[in-house]
């Protein structure tokens, strides 16, 4: 792709139904039988700590591809401080134009975004392999813990990166992610009642039910 390709623009309210059809079928039994990433945006959308000037989408030929979102959140310091920082996602390209760099064109664009508005680090979580193409590494290297993750266990699907150099310097503590992600199962299913039917499917790779 060249960057003549598409458009990143604000997601506006006559969108919201066309990006949350993207998201089911970008997400469907990715991680989980089904998904609840379509849900999830459709409540955040109202959630205090939304950044709305971070709601974007990209289009192509006038039909929207992809789009990412952010929330504000922050680190419970070991020091007592508490440190503001951003998380990210859902993010997510259709899913037959994956693997062709839109996904990564997005992201960029949307960290430049976050960036440019003053903001010092993201940390969500995804995989390092296609992350780490933008800077991403891993957050235990910024000594920051997820919450709630046992001592020694597998942390490696938790990304930081730093949207100002040295912002994270001195920091140590623990990341909170934003209540609004913790949806209620039956919401989700009475949701998605008003989309298409789709089979949900239990697959090889997807997340054990224990996270």
């Amino acid at each position: 792709m060249t960057e003549n390709d598409c458009i990143i623009r604000l997601e506006k309210q006559e969108d919201h139904g066309e990006v949350e059809m993207l998201i089911r079928e970008s997400f469907w039994n990715v991680y989980h039988p089904g998904c609840s990433e379509h849900y999830v945006i459709h409540v955040l959308r109202n959630d205090p700590a939304f950044v709305g000037e971070l709601d974007l989408v990209m289009e192509k030929d006038g039909r929207i591809i992809g789009q990412n979102m952010f929330m504000k959140t922050v680190i419970d310091a070991d020091d007592g401080r508490t440190v503001s920082v951003l998380t990210m996602g859902p993010i997510c390209i259709a899913p037959e134009l994956k693997r062709r760099g839109y996904g990564k064109f997005l992201l960029d664009r949307s960290l430049d975004r976050a960036s440019d508005m003053g903001f010092g680090a993201v940390l969500f979580e995804g995989n390092i392999g296609f992350y780490g193409k933008s800077g991403f590494d891993y957050a235990r290297n910024f000594g920051i813990r997820y919450h709630d993750l046992p001592e020694g266990a597998d942390d490696s699907f938790f990304l930081c990166k730093e949207l100002k150099k040295g912002y994270l310097d001195g920091i140590t503590g623990v990341y909170q992610t934003p209540r609004g992600y913790y949806v209620d199962p039956a919401e989700v299913e009475e949701f998605d009642r008003a989309f298409p039917p789709k089979i949900k499917l239990k697959l090889p790779g997807q997340l054990p039910d224990d996270r």
